[in-house]
């Protein structure tokens, strides 16, 4: 999402955000498997062959390197899909090569993140993980600030053309309120305004 887009989304969750459902229904994630993104720290382990073990970035054009192999493209794909590919690199090399990749640190592609931004306390991107709600996501960032409206916040369903639904921090998080949790789904924007003084 661009700094404009971003901003216009802004706008217009400030100025409407009373006429917005009052929560997301329930996400329909069954089986959610998680993409390789820029960024993510790969391990890359071949099975009785340690020297061609290795633990690699992902590199901003998506691609990876380790030993024999050069230029893989792994971002978009699971780490077992990457596996099934370096395995077939490897076999002009060694006889049934067998290889796992691990995911060490995630950072995922933006498809796969959920973003916090406005009057949390850490606006951030989050991988997203499945069975995420709205309380993890909150504590990952730290809460609100003490300046943010959080019952006027409102998160943006990417998965549904940007749909918006008006979200209660303020109650979830100060209140302990758990009728204010919801779960969240990869692309979710939780959009947190200042409050009027």
């Amino acid at each position: 999402m661009s700094r404009r887009t971003a901003f216009a989304l802004f706008v217009a969750v400030a100025a409407g955000c009373s006429s917005l459902p009052p929560a997301p229904p329930k996400a329909a994630t069954p089986h959610y498997e998680y993409q390789i993104g820029p960024g993510d720290q790969l391990e890359i382990n071949v099975w009785r062959n340690p020297e061609l073990s290795a633990r690699v970035p992902v590199r901003p054009d998506g691609r990876v390197t380790s030993p024999l192999i050069e230029d893989l493209v792994a971002v978009g794909k699971t780490p077992a899909e990457l596996g099934r590919e370096v395995e077939e690199r490897l076999k002009k090399y060694i006889r049934d090569p067998t290889v796992t990749v691990l995911v060490n640190q995630f950072v995922g592609n933006s498809q796969h993140q959920v973003r916090v931004v406005g009057q949390a306390a850490r606006p951030a991107a989050l991988p997203y993980r499945q069975g995420m709600t709205l309380l993890d996501v909150m504590i990952t960032v730290g809460g609100i600030t003490e300046f943010a409206s959080g019952n006027r916040a409102v998160l943006i369903r990417q998965a549904e053309g940007n749909k918006q639904y008006r979200v209660r921090l303020t109650d979830l998080l100060k209140n302990g309120d758990v009728t204010a949790n919801v779960e969240v789904v990869p692309g979710d924007v939780v959009m947190i305004p200042e409050g009027m003084f």
